[in-house]
């Protein structure tokens, strides 16, 4: 017989599941006055936000920062690479001075407060993701210290506490011909003054001789400030998040923010993308089942290569049906003609067998058959390179998957040649992406080559977000359908309109 007080928990842990003592505890910091733009994460947010807030920030912060890794990976210089990420900037993670007066400096300071511990969360999991999280938010540091007024720079300085020892007017005088010596190197005056820091902290200033190095101290001018400010956020941030990996398995039970934590240290393979499924080409240009193999000059390597296959081989097995059907679907083909499109290639069956075994999962992607309630009529939506590039790897006579990261460097670099990719310097920084795992970046390469003269030319300057990085093969060919058709009247009446085309995620 089972006694009444039996109870599985134990006692001396009871404490510890206090609902009223945990769960619904006032948090100590509720809401942040966000004096400066510039922040060093120190508190965390404690505040509530919704599911849906949650995950859209940190998408937008993880579009920034790897954007600003296709940045270092393409050898921007500072200055290009400021100017590539202004838009980008505004797009996703705006944040405006003091001095802009904007009504909403709290809610873009509060979303980026937010989306750094997001995913500083989704990136503590394991050394590599630690290190490339803190290289990129690094980045993104000095880029607004840079673009931050000197004033409000000053101040937020001022509120770190950084104990810098300043160095007196007489150990000055004492070393004035030493540390004149390091002024006259750099071609800049010292009239700000100079600090004394521990020569480790400063690396940087070190290797290319901007400071003066006496007895492990290194002697900093202050107009070398933002190194030092650098050098403190970036060893603050590192022991940050060793702090947040401790703490990692205790988010393990939580199952309404695991799922979306790993979808995020997931991304950071290839960046998510919210494409719109709908985004069709204009009037005419509609695509239907008998354009496909002319359109196929648009479509990215992974969607070329199935094409091709479909026209060699008259079939395709059950993952690259389902990754190339979402694709057309996405580009705009209806699903009757979507119907006719796989039944003519697969020319080499009787009509019962395609009724029979192909016909449904087809009407089923686009939803007019199966499903939920919420899918009905909306189906499926097209796959985006980071739901290609983390699904298994194909096996023996399955042809789905990325092409960068499936075939072998040699019948990859056949496949590119017969796309037109001839350039041995793009072939051999396209095999140095695929050995470093970029295969995104060795997609983005190719698009450069391929429409080199439209983007630098007229196309490229007018239509705007066309130059971001492509992590998603539909958004591969409709920025390729709009640079070779720009000419058309009704392609470019497409685009100003804002309608399908309009180049905006």
């Amino acid at each position: 017989m089972i006694r009444q007080d039996f109870n599985r928990i134990d006692a001396k842990r009871r404490s510890n599941l206090d609902p009223k003592k945990k769960q619904f505890a006032q948090p100590a910091f509720q809401h942040h006055d966000y004096q400066h733009r510039l922040n060093f994460y120190v508190l965390p947010p404690t505040a509530e936000i919704t599911l849906e807030e949650f995950e859209e920030w940190a998408i937008n912060r993880l579009k920034v920062l790897s954007e600003l890794e296709s940045c270092t990976f393409r050898n921007r210089t500072p200055d290009e690479t400021a100017s590539y990420m202004a838009p980008i900037l505004s797009k996703y993670l705006a944040l405006h001075s003091n001095s802009s007066r904007s009504s909403m400096l709290q809610e873009e300071r509060k979303q980026d407060h937010y989306s750094h511990f997001i995913l500083r969360l989704a990136f503590s999991s394991t050394e590599d993701l630690r290190r490339r999280f803190s290289r990129l938010e690094s980045m993104l540091f000095r880029l607004r210290w840079k673009e931050d007024d000197a004033r409000e720079r000053r101040e937020f300085v001022d509120s770190l506490d950084l104990r810098w020892e300043k160095v007196g007017d007489e150990e000055k005088r004492e070393l004035a011909s030493e540390l004149a010596a390091v002024t006259y190197k750099t071609r800049q005056s010292d009239d700000d003054g100079w600090f004394k820091v521990e020569w480790e902290q400063v690396p940087e200033l070190v290797e290319s001789r901007r400071v003066l190095l006496k007895r492990g101290v290194a002697y900093v001018p202050a107009r070398e400030q933002m190194s030092l400010v650098m050098a403190e956020f970036t060893r603050r941030l590192d022991a940050a998040m060793e702090l947040t990996a401790r703490a990692l398995p205790r988010l393990d039970e939580d199952d309404r923010l695991t799922p979306i934590l790993k979808h995020l240290s997931a991304s950071f393979i290839s960046p998510a993308s919210t494409y719109d499924s709908n985004s069709a080409l204009p009037g005419t240009l509609q695509p239907h089942a008998n354009n496909i193999p002319q359109l196929a000059q648009h479509f990215p390597a992974c969607m070329g290569q199935l094409q091709t296959r479909l026209a060699r081989d008259h079939h395709l097995k059950h993952f690259a049906r389902l990754q190339y059907t979402l694709f057309l679907k996405g580009i705009g083909l209806s699903l009757q003609d979507c119907i006719v499109f796989w039944r003519r290639s697969f020319s080499l069956m009787t009509d019962e067998k395609f009724e029979k075994e192909y016909k449904y999962n087809i009407r089923h992607v686009y939803g007019d058959v199966g499903g939920d309630s919420n899918r009905r009529g909306k189906g499926y939506s097209a796959y985006s390179c980071q739901k290609i590039l983390t699904e298994p790897l194909p096996s023996a006579g399955q042809a789905h998957g990325c092409p960068y990261r499936t075939f072998s460097i040699d019948n990859l670099l056949e496949s590119l040649r017969s796309m037109g990719v001839h350039d041995r310097e793009v072939l051999k920084t396209i095999r140095e992406d695929v050995g470093r795992q970029r295969y995104h970046i060795a997609c983005n390469r190719v698009f450069e080559y391929q429409h080199k003269a439209e983007l630098d030319g007229k196309p490229g300057q007018e239509i705007p977000g066309l130059k971001e990085t492509i992590v998603h093969p539909n958004d591969y060919f409709k920025k390729s359908f709009l640079l070779k058709h720009w000419g058309d009247k009704e392609v470019r009446e497409g685009a100003d309109a804002g309608g399908p085309l309009k180049m905006e995620e």
